[in-house]
């Protein structure tokens, strides 16, 4: 049965899909299935994984919306035991359309039951916000992977999602979890670095990944050529720390 993990943080520019799109691949050629699921309007892990938004007959807003088959919105992507779920722009207003639907938050949860069976890992892509979409992410999935920036304001908003999380957990999913902390576009060298970690894992005690992912041009350049960063460069820093952090999940898993 497979493992539901939602990538989410609020706050913009925190690596949130670069890690859900690095991070399924990463599990995925250490040879577990994966399913990548986009909720994000904005498609980016969708394009991530190389698949043409334009050319998507069903997608996300599909399966959560319109009652399609999770299995019939399967894309197989030509990277290694990685498939995915794409975006599509309807998501953007599917906040309202999902509102009017009873037991609305439920719905990605419903509509993953077929699909779960089939994957070892599936990761969730939530959109930048905290509404109705990623509130269904967080009723789907086991546990959350929260990206952080090392900065002055990387704490802040955290109290809100951890607030959210609670009550998805005293409403709806008494059994999700923290995956884990992962800090993003790291640089050791500067003191602000040292001192937003120490206040994370003060804020997550034990729940902070050592695995950390630092600043690169090429993780960067990856998505636009529709590759997850150890197939568009497997040799850079990048690479070798998401693969750090995909052995680290899966561990984490078999404990």
């Amino acid at each position: 049965m497979g493992k539901i993990i939602a990538v989410t943080n609020q706050k913009g520019g925190v690596g949130k899909t670069t890690t859900a799109v690095n991070t399924a691949a990463g599990i995925a050629k250490l040879g577990s299935k994966v399913l990548l699921i986009d909720t994000d309007p904005q498609g980016n892990a969708t394009s991530g994984v190389g698949v043409d938004k334009r050319s998507v007959k069903y997608s996300s807003y599909s399966i959560m919306v319109d009652d399609i088959k999770a299995e019939d919105a399967v894309i197989h992507t030509e990277f290694e035991n990685l498939d995915v779920i794409a975006s599509s722009i309807e998501l953007a207003a599917a906040e309202l359309e999902l509102a009017d639907f009873e037991h609305r938050e439920g719905r990605l949860k419903n509509a993953l039951a077929g699909v779960k069976s089939e994957y070892d890992f599936i990761l969730i892509d939530c959109p930048p916000s905290l509404g109705l979409i990623t509130t269904n992410a967080l009723c789907a999935s086991d546990t959350i992977l929260v990206p952080i920036q090392p900065e002055y304001y990387a704490l802040e908003g955290l109290s809100q999602l951890m607030a959210t999380v609670r009550l998805v957990k005293r409403r709806y999913n008494p059994y999700l979890e923290i995956e884990g902390v992962l800090l993003t576009m790291y640089d050791g060298r500067l003191n602000l670095t040292q001192q937003v970690v120490m206040e994370v894992k003060k804020f997550f005690p034990k729940k902070v990944f050592s695995s950390v992912i630092p600043r690169g041009v090429r993780l960067s350049e990856a998505p636009s050529f529709g590759m997850p960063i150890m197939y568009f460069d497997k040799s850079c820093k990048g690479s070798a720390a998401y693969m750090e952090l995909s052995k680290e999940i899966i561990e984490n898993s078999n404990k």
